[in-house]
Protein backbone atom coordinates (compact mmCIF):
# COMPACT_ATOMS: atom_id res chain seq x y z
CA UNK A 1 0.00 0.00 0.00
CA UNK A 2 1.42 3.38 -0.99
CA UNK A 3 1.00 6.36 1.31
CA UNK A 4 1.33 9.96 0.21
CA UNK A 5 4.27 10.55 2.53
CA UNK A 6 6.33 7.68 1.10
CA UNK A 7 9.65 9.02 -0.24
CA UNK A 8 9.89 6.35 -2.88
CA UNK A 9 9.42 6.72 -6.59
CA UNK A 10 6.03 6.35 -8.19
CA UNK A 11 7.64 6.42 -11.62
CA UNK A 12 7.69 2.65 -11.89
CA UNK A 13 3.96 2.62 -11.20
CA UNK A 14 3.20 4.81 -14.21
CA UNK A 15 3.00 2.16 -16.97
CA UNK A 16 3.23 3.29 -20.57
CA UNK A 17 0.79 1.57 -22.83
CA UNK A 18 3.31 0.48 -25.38
CA UNK A 19 0.73 -0.92 -27.74
CA UNK A 20 -0.18 2.63 -28.76
CA UNK A 21 1.70 3.67 -31.84
CA UNK A 22 2.31 7.27 -32.79
CA UNK A 23 0.08 7.21 -35.87
CA UNK A 24 -3.22 5.50 -36.48
CA UNK A 25 -3.51 4.19 -32.93
CA UNK A 26 -3.24 7.70 -31.52
CA UNK A 27 -5.90 8.93 -33.93
CA UNK A 28 -8.11 6.05 -32.93
CA UNK A 29 -7.63 6.94 -29.29
CA UNK A 30 -8.63 10.56 -29.88
CA UNK A 31 -11.75 9.34 -31.61
CA UNK A 32 -12.38 7.01 -28.67
CA UNK A 33 -12.14 9.90 -26.22
CA UNK A 34 -14.70 12.02 -28.07
CA UNK A 35 -16.99 9.15 -29.08
CA UNK A 36 -20.65 10.02 -28.60
CA UNK A 37 -22.49 7.41 -26.59
CA UNK A 38 -25.71 8.34 -28.38
CA UNK A 39 -29.22 8.33 -27.05
CA UNK A 40 -30.15 4.93 -25.70
CA UNK A 41 -32.61 3.40 -23.28
CA UNK A 42 -31.74 0.99 -20.52
CA UNK A 43 -34.13 -1.62 -21.87
CA UNK A 44 -32.82 -1.48 -25.44
CA UNK A 45 -29.18 -1.48 -24.32
CA UNK A 46 -29.68 -4.43 -22.01
CA UNK A 47 -31.31 -6.42 -24.79
CA UNK A 48 -28.62 -5.48 -27.31
CA UNK A 49 -25.81 -6.53 -25.01
CA UNK A 50 -27.30 -9.99 -24.72
CA UNK A 51 -27.74 -10.67 -28.43
CA UNK A 52 -25.88 -10.07 -31.70
CA UNK A 53 -26.63 -6.32 -31.84
CA UNK A 54 -23.39 -5.24 -30.13
CA UNK A 55 -21.12 -7.43 -32.26
CA UNK A 56 -18.46 -5.74 -34.37
CA UNK A 57 -17.14 -7.84 -37.27
CA UNK A 58 -15.07 -4.93 -38.59
CA UNK A 59 -11.51 -3.88 -37.69
CA UNK A 60 -10.87 -2.93 -34.08
CA UNK A 61 -8.00 -1.65 -31.97
CA UNK A 62 -8.26 -4.58 -29.58
CA UNK A 63 -5.68 -3.46 -26.98
CA UNK A 64 -7.40 -0.08 -26.71
CA UNK A 65 -10.81 -1.70 -26.33
CA UNK A 66 -9.48 -4.04 -23.66
CA UNK A 67 -8.30 -1.03 -21.66
CA UNK A 68 -11.63 0.78 -22.10
CA UNK A 69 -14.38 -1.84 -21.65
CA UNK A 70 -16.90 0.69 -20.33
CA UNK A 71 -16.55 2.85 -23.44
CA UNK A 72 -16.75 -0.13 -25.80
CA UNK A 73 -19.76 -1.68 -24.03
CA UNK A 74 -21.37 1.14 -22.01
CA UNK A 75 -23.49 0.31 -18.99
CA UNK A 76 -27.22 0.76 -19.71
CA UNK A 77 -27.23 3.87 -17.49
CA UNK A 78 -25.04 5.73 -20.02
CA UNK A 79 -27.02 8.11 -22.21
CA UNK A 80 -26.50 10.95 -24.67
CA UNK A 81 -23.29 12.95 -25.01
CA UNK A 82 -21.39 14.86 -22.30
CA UNK A 83 -18.35 15.69 -24.45
CA UNK A 84 -14.79 14.38 -24.08
CA UNK A 85 -13.84 13.37 -20.54
CA UNK A 86 -10.63 11.37 -21.15
CA UNK A 87 -7.20 11.84 -22.66
CA UNK A 88 -3.76 10.44 -21.90
CA UNK A 89 -0.28 11.89 -21.72
CA UNK A 90 0.76 8.69 -23.53
CA UNK A 91 -0.88 10.05 -26.71
CA UNK A 92 0.83 13.43 -26.76
CA UNK A 93 3.87 14.67 -28.64
CA UNK A 94 6.92 14.59 -26.37
CA UNK A 95 9.50 17.35 -26.75
CA UNK A 96 12.85 15.70 -25.97
CA UNK A 97 16.05 17.66 -25.41
CA UNK A 98 19.38 16.85 -23.85
CA UNK A 99 18.55 16.96 -20.16
CA UNK A 100 14.92 15.86 -20.25
CA UNK A 101 11.55 16.09 -21.94
CA UNK A 102 8.07 17.55 -21.67
CA UNK A 103 4.58 16.81 -22.99
CA UNK A 104 1.18 18.35 -22.31
CA UNK A 105 -2.59 17.89 -22.27
CA UNK A 106 -4.36 21.20 -22.89
CA UNK A 107 -7.75 22.33 -24.18
CA UNK A 108 -6.46 21.45 -27.65
CA UNK A 109 -6.35 17.77 -26.68
CA UNK A 110 -9.29 17.82 -24.23
CA UNK A 111 -11.64 20.53 -25.56
CA UNK A 112 -13.98 20.47 -22.57
CA UNK A 113 -11.19 21.54 -20.19
CA UNK A 114 -11.29 25.31 -20.65
CA UNK A 115 -9.82 26.25 -17.24
CA UNK A 116 -6.87 23.89 -16.71
CA UNK A 117 -3.97 22.53 -18.76
CA UNK A 118 -1.40 19.99 -17.62
CA UNK A 119 2.27 19.44 -18.44
CA UNK A 120 4.39 16.40 -17.57
CA UNK A 121 8.14 17.07 -17.34
CA UNK A 122 11.31 15.07 -16.73
CA UNK A 123 14.71 16.57 -15.85
CA UNK A 124 17.86 14.49 -15.47
CA UNK A 125 20.27 15.15 -12.60
CA UNK A 126 21.67 18.68 -12.90
CA UNK A 127 19.48 19.65 -15.84
CA UNK A 128 17.44 22.86 -15.83
CA UNK A 129 14.07 23.97 -17.06
CA UNK A 130 15.42 27.30 -18.16
CA UNK A 131 14.77 30.50 -16.18
CA UNK A 132 11.38 31.72 -17.43
CA UNK A 133 7.95 33.13 -16.58
CA UNK A 134 4.46 32.87 -18.09
CA UNK A 135 0.95 34.28 -18.11
CA UNK A 136 -0.67 31.44 -16.10
CA UNK A 137 -0.30 30.45 -12.47
CA UNK A 138 1.61 27.18 -12.03
CA UNK A 139 0.80 24.43 -9.51
CA UNK A 140 3.08 21.39 -9.41
CA UNK A 141 3.14 17.87 -7.96
CA UNK A 142 6.42 15.96 -7.66
CA UNK A 143 6.03 12.40 -8.93
CA UNK A 144 9.60 11.16 -8.73
CA UNK A 145 13.09 12.15 -7.62
CA UNK A 146 14.26 15.49 -6.29
CA UNK A 147 14.47 19.03 -7.67
CA UNK A 148 15.57 22.50 -6.63
CA UNK A 149 13.21 25.33 -7.42
CA UNK A 150 13.81 29.08 -7.32
CA UNK A 151 11.40 32.01 -7.59
CA UNK A 152 12.12 35.75 -7.65
CA UNK A 153 9.28 37.54 -5.85
CA UNK A 154 7.89 41.03 -6.45
CA UNK A 155 9.42 42.29 -3.22
CA UNK A 156 12.91 41.56 -4.59
CA UNK A 157 13.53 38.44 -2.48
CA UNK A 158 14.60 35.02 -3.76
CA UNK A 159 12.87 31.81 -2.73
CA UNK A 160 15.00 28.65 -2.99
CA UNK A 161 13.90 25.19 -1.85
CA UNK A 162 14.26 21.47 -2.56
CA UNK A 163 11.26 19.24 -3.28
CA UNK A 164 10.81 15.47 -3.34
CA UNK A 165 8.09 12.89 -4.12
CA UNK A 166 4.61 14.09 -3.20
CA UNK A 167 5.69 17.72 -2.60
CA UNK A 168 4.01 20.71 -4.24
CA UNK A 169 4.95 24.19 -5.40
CA UNK A 170 3.01 27.20 -6.65
CA UNK A 171 4.42 29.95 -8.90
CA UNK A 172 2.25 33.06 -9.48
CA UNK A 173 1.85 34.24 -13.07
CA UNK A 174 4.66 36.51 -14.22
CA UNK A 175 7.06 35.50 -11.44
CA UNK A 176 10.42 34.37 -12.88
CA UNK A 177 11.51 30.93 -11.72
CA UNK A 178 13.56 27.82 -12.48
CA UNK A 179 13.52 24.07 -11.85
CA UNK A 180 16.67 21.92 -11.66
CA UNK A 181 16.89 18.15 -11.31
CA UNK A 182 18.96 16.92 -8.36
CA UNK A 183 20.78 13.66 -7.68
CA UNK A 184 20.73 10.80 -7.96
CA UNK A 185 18.35 10.68 -10.94
CA UNK A 186 16.77 14.07 -11.43
CA UNK A 187 13.01 14.51 -11.21
CA UNK A 188 9.66 14.02 -12.89
CA UNK A 189 6.67 16.20 -12.05
CA UNK A 190 3.20 17.33 -13.12
CA UNK A 191 2.62 21.04 -13.81
CA UNK A 192 -0.95 22.34 -13.70
CA UNK A 193 -1.84 25.74 -15.20
CA UNK A 194 -5.05 27.71 -14.66
CA UNK A 195 -5.59 28.42 -18.38
CA UNK A 196 -7.05 25.71 -20.61
CA UNK A 197 -5.16 26.88 -23.71
CA UNK A 198 -1.86 27.41 -21.93
CA UNK A 199 1.06 25.86 -23.79
CA UNK A 200 4.43 25.00 -22.31
CA UNK A 201 5.86 26.25 -25.60
CA UNK A 202 4.56 29.77 -24.92
CA UNK A 203 6.79 30.87 -22.06
CA UNK A 204 9.02 33.90 -21.68
CA UNK A 205 12.65 32.71 -21.61
CA UNK A 206 15.66 34.63 -20.30
CA UNK A 207 17.72 33.36 -23.26
CA UNK A 208 15.28 34.71 -25.85
CA UNK A 209 14.81 38.01 -24.02
CA UNK A 210 18.54 38.72 -24.20
CA UNK A 211 19.17 37.18 -27.64
CA UNK A 212 16.54 39.44 -29.23
CA UNK A 213 17.56 42.66 -27.51
CA UNK A 214 20.03 44.86 -29.46
CA UNK A 215 23.62 44.62 -28.25
CA UNK A 216 23.91 48.34 -27.55
CA UNK A 217 20.82 48.18 -25.34
CA UNK A 218 22.23 45.20 -23.43
CA UNK A 219 25.53 47.02 -22.98
CA UNK A 220 23.76 50.09 -21.60
CA UNK A 221 21.29 48.14 -19.46
CA UNK A 222 23.51 45.40 -18.03
CA UNK A 223 26.97 46.95 -18.22
CA UNK A 224 28.13 44.01 -20.36
CA UNK A 225 30.96 44.31 -22.82
CA UNK A 226 30.77 43.36 -26.48
CA UNK A 227 32.74 40.20 -25.76
CA UNK A 228 30.36 39.31 -22.92
CA UNK A 229 27.35 39.64 -25.21
CA UNK A 230 28.99 37.39 -27.80
CA UNK A 231 28.95 34.56 -25.26
CA UNK A 232 25.21 34.74 -24.59
CA UNK A 233 22.93 31.98 -26.00
CA UNK A 234 21.58 32.91 -29.41
CA UNK A 235 18.51 30.68 -29.18
CA UNK A 236 16.24 29.19 -26.52
CA UNK A 237 17.77 26.75 -24.04
CA UNK A 238 14.42 25.51 -22.65
CA UNK A 239 15.78 22.27 -21.11
CA UNK A 240 19.54 21.78 -20.88
CA UNK A 241 22.14 19.87 -18.83
CA UNK A 242 24.28 21.57 -16.19
CA UNK A 243 26.45 20.56 -13.22
CA UNK A 244 24.66 19.63 -10.00
CA UNK A 245 24.22 22.64 -7.70
CA UNK A 246 25.82 23.10 -4.31
CA UNK A 247 23.86 22.19 -1.20
CA UNK A 248 20.61 24.01 -0.48
CA UNK A 249 22.24 25.80 2.45
CA UNK A 250 25.15 26.95 0.27
CA UNK A 251 22.84 28.19 -2.50
CA UNK A 252 20.77 30.14 0.01
CA UNK A 253 23.90 31.58 1.64
CA UNK A 254 25.19 32.81 -1.74
CA UNK A 255 22.23 35.17 -2.19
CA UNK A 256 22.78 38.76 -0.95
CA UNK A 257 21.33 39.01 2.59
CA UNK A 258 18.81 41.70 1.67
CA UNK A 259 17.25 39.41 -0.92
CA UNK A 260 17.90 36.03 0.67
CA UNK A 261 14.67 35.22 2.48
CA UNK A 262 11.23 35.41 0.92
CA UNK A 263 8.41 36.13 3.32
CA UNK A 264 6.19 33.69 1.42
CA UNK A 265 6.32 29.89 1.26
CA UNK A 266 5.99 28.68 -2.34
CA UNK A 267 6.41 24.95 -1.56
CA UNK A 268 4.20 22.61 0.44
CA UNK A 269 4.41 19.06 1.79
CA UNK A 270 0.99 17.35 1.80
CA UNK A 271 2.57 14.50 3.78
CA UNK A 272 2.58 16.83 6.80
CA UNK A 273 -1.23 17.14 6.65
CA UNK A 274 -3.50 14.84 8.58
CA UNK A 275 -5.89 13.22 6.08
CA UNK A 276 -9.46 14.51 6.36
CA UNK A 277 -10.45 10.86 5.91
CA UNK A 278 -8.42 7.71 6.50
CA UNK A 279 -10.00 4.27 6.69
CA UNK A 280 -10.07 0.89 4.95
CA UNK A 281 -11.22 2.62 1.73
CA UNK A 282 -8.07 4.76 1.57
CA UNK A 283 -7.38 8.38 2.48
CA UNK A 284 -8.11 11.93 1.36
CA UNK A 285 -5.95 15.02 1.74
CA UNK A 286 -7.04 18.49 0.61
CA UNK A 287 -4.64 21.31 -0.32
CA UNK A 288 -5.99 24.79 -1.06
CA UNK A 289 -5.57 28.41 -0.03
CA UNK A 290 -6.60 27.60 3.54
CA UNK A 291 -3.47 25.54 4.26
CA UNK A 292 -1.22 26.68 1.37
CA UNK A 293 -1.91 30.44 1.44
CA UNK A 294 0.23 31.43 -1.56
CA UNK A 295 -1.90 29.14 -3.77
CA UNK A 296 -4.85 31.38 -4.60
CA UNK A 297 -6.16 29.81 -7.83
CA UNK A 298 -5.74 26.01 -7.69
CA UNK A 299 -7.21 23.64 -5.11
CA UNK A 300 -6.64 19.91 -5.01
CA UNK A 301 -7.83 16.68 -3.48
CA UNK A 302 -5.23 13.91 -3.22
CA UNK A 303 -7.22 10.68 -3.16
CA UNK A 304 -5.90 7.20 -2.45
CA UNK A 305 -8.35 4.32 -2.88
CA UNK A 306 -7.79 0.71 -1.93
CA UNK A 307 -8.93 -2.01 -4.38
CA UNK A 308 -12.72 -2.08 -4.72
CA UNK A 309 -13.22 1.30 -3.02
CA UNK A 310 -14.85 4.36 -4.58
CA UNK A 311 -15.07 8.13 -4.33
CA UNK A 312 -18.68 8.60 -3.26
CA UNK A 313 -21.32 10.15 -5.54
CA UNK A 314 -20.76 13.91 -5.36
CA UNK A 315 -20.38 17.16 -7.31
CA UNK A 316 -18.37 20.38 -7.11
CA UNK A 317 -20.24 23.72 -7.11
CA UNK A 318 -17.31 26.07 -7.67
CA UNK A 319 -15.26 24.59 -10.55
CA UNK A 320 -14.90 21.82 -13.09
CA UNK A 321 -12.69 18.91 -12.07
CA UNK A 322 -9.42 18.07 -13.86
CA UNK A 323 -8.09 14.68 -12.81
CA UNK A 324 -4.63 13.19 -13.05
CA UNK A 325 -4.29 9.45 -12.47
CA UNK A 326 -0.95 8.65 -10.85
CA UNK A 327 -1.22 4.93 -10.12
CA UNK A 328 -3.64 2.06 -10.58
CA UNK A 329 -6.76 1.83 -12.71
CA UNK A 330 -10.43 2.58 -12.32
CA UNK A 331 -13.60 3.82 -13.92
CA UNK A 332 -15.32 7.20 -13.81
CA UNK A 333 -19.05 7.79 -14.18
CA UNK A 334 -20.40 11.28 -14.92
CA UNK A 335 -24.04 12.43 -15.12
CA UNK A 336 -24.97 15.88 -16.48
CA UNK A 337 -28.18 17.67 -17.43
CA UNK A 338 -30.84 16.05 -19.69
CA UNK A 339 -29.88 12.69 -18.21
CA UNK A 340 -26.68 12.57 -20.25
CA UNK A 341 -24.23 10.13 -18.72
CA UNK A 342 -20.91 8.52 -19.64
CA UNK A 343 -18.65 5.89 -18.13
CA UNK A 344 -14.95 5.62 -19.02
CA UNK A 345 -11.97 3.58 -17.85
CA UNK A 346 -8.77 5.27 -16.65
CA UNK A 347 -5.18 4.18 -16.04
CA UNK A 348 -1.97 5.72 -14.73
CA UNK A 349 -0.90 8.82 -16.72
CA UNK A 350 -4.46 9.54 -17.91
CA UNK A 351 -6.30 12.86 -17.56
CA UNK A 352 -9.99 13.10 -16.73
CA UNK A 353 -12.49 15.95 -16.93
CA UNK A 354 -15.80 16.45 -15.10
CA UNK A 355 -17.97 19.54 -15.84
CA UNK A 356 -18.80 21.90 -12.99
CA UNK A 357 -21.76 20.68 -10.89
CA UNK A 358 -21.94 17.32 -12.73
CA UNK A 359 -22.64 14.34 -10.49
CA UNK A 360 -19.87 11.77 -10.63
CA UNK A 361 -17.85 9.06 -8.91
CA UNK A 362 -14.71 7.09 -9.53
CA UNK A 363 -13.93 3.56 -8.45
CA UNK A 364 -10.78 1.47 -8.06
CA UNK A 365 -11.26 -1.49 -10.41
CA UNK A 366 -7.69 -2.80 -10.08
CA UNK A 367 -5.88 -4.92 -7.52
CA UNK A 368 -3.48 -2.21 -6.31
CA UNK A 369 -4.03 1.16 -4.65
CA UNK A 370 -5.32 3.95 -6.87
CA UNK A 371 -3.84 7.46 -6.49
CA UNK A 372 -5.70 10.33 -8.17
CA UNK A 373 -5.34 14.12 -8.06
CA UNK A 374 -8.58 16.13 -8.25
CA UNK A 375 -7.70 19.64 -9.48
CA UNK A 376 -9.91 22.76 -9.55
CA UNK A 377 -9.46 26.33 -10.73
CA UNK A 378 -10.73 27.68 -7.41
CA UNK A 379 -9.11 28.94 -4.20
CA UNK A 380 -10.95 26.36 -2.04
CA UNK A 381 -11.92 22.71 -2.42
CA UNK A 382 -15.71 22.33 -2.30
CA UNK A 383 -18.00 19.37 -2.87
CA UNK A 384 -21.50 18.11 -2.07
CA UNK A 385 -22.16 14.50 -1.07
CA UNK A 386 -25.33 12.93 -2.50
CA UNK A 387 -25.75 10.65 0.53
CA UNK A 388 -25.18 13.49 2.99
CA UNK A 389 -27.81 15.64 1.22
CA UNK A 390 -30.42 12.89 1.19
CA UNK A 391 -29.98 12.15 4.89
CA UNK A 392 -29.97 15.84 5.86
CA UNK A 393 -33.44 16.58 4.44
CA UNK A 394 -36.74 15.67 6.14
CA UNK A 395 -37.26 11.89 5.64
CA UNK A 396 -40.66 12.40 4.04
CA UNK A 397 -39.07 14.59 1.36
CA UNK A 398 -36.52 11.89 0.51
CA UNK A 399 -39.20 9.19 0.51
CA UNK A 400 -41.40 11.19 -1.89
CA UNK A 401 -38.59 11.82 -4.37
CA UNK A 402 -36.84 8.44 -4.30
CA UNK A 403 -39.96 6.24 -3.92
CA UNK A 404 -38.33 4.50 -0.98
CA UNK A 405 -39.74 3.78 2.47
CA UNK A 406 -38.23 5.05 5.70
CA UNK A 407 -36.30 1.83 6.34
CA UNK A 408 -34.58 2.07 2.94
CA UNK A 409 -33.75 5.76 3.41
CA UNK A 410 -32.16 4.92 6.76
CA UNK A 411 -29.69 2.58 5.02
CA UNK A 412 -28.09 5.53 3.18
CA UNK A 413 -24.97 6.85 4.99
CA UNK A 414 -25.80 10.07 6.81
CA UNK A 415 -22.36 11.66 6.86
CA UNK A 416 -20.12 12.85 4.04
CA UNK A 417 -17.72 9.94 3.63
CA UNK A 418 -15.64 11.14 0.64
CA UNK A 419 -14.49 7.55 0.03
CA UNK A 420 -16.20 4.23 0.78
CA UNK A 421 -16.10 0.49 0.18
Amino acid sequence: MRHLDDKTSVLDELPRRTFLGAGTAALASVAFASLKAGAQTRENTSKAEKDHSASNPGPQNTPLINENPNANMPPPTDHGDIGPMWYSFDLTHRRIQEGGWTDQVTQRELPTSTDIAGVSMRLTAGSFRELHWHTANEWAYMEYGNARITLFDLDGTMFVDDVGPGDLWYFPAGSPHSIQGLGPDGAQFLLVFDQGLFSEEDTFLISEFMAHTPADVLMKNSRLSQSDIAKLPQEALYIFPAPLPKSLAEDRASIPPSRAKSRKQFTFKPSTLDPIVKNDAGEVRVVDSRNFPVDTTISAGIIRLTPGSMRELHWHPNAAEWQYWLTGKGRVGVVTTHGNARTMDFHANDVGFVPIDAGHYFENTGNTDLLVLEMFKAPTFQDFSLNNWIRSMPPEMAMAHLRLDAAAIAKIPAEKLYIMR
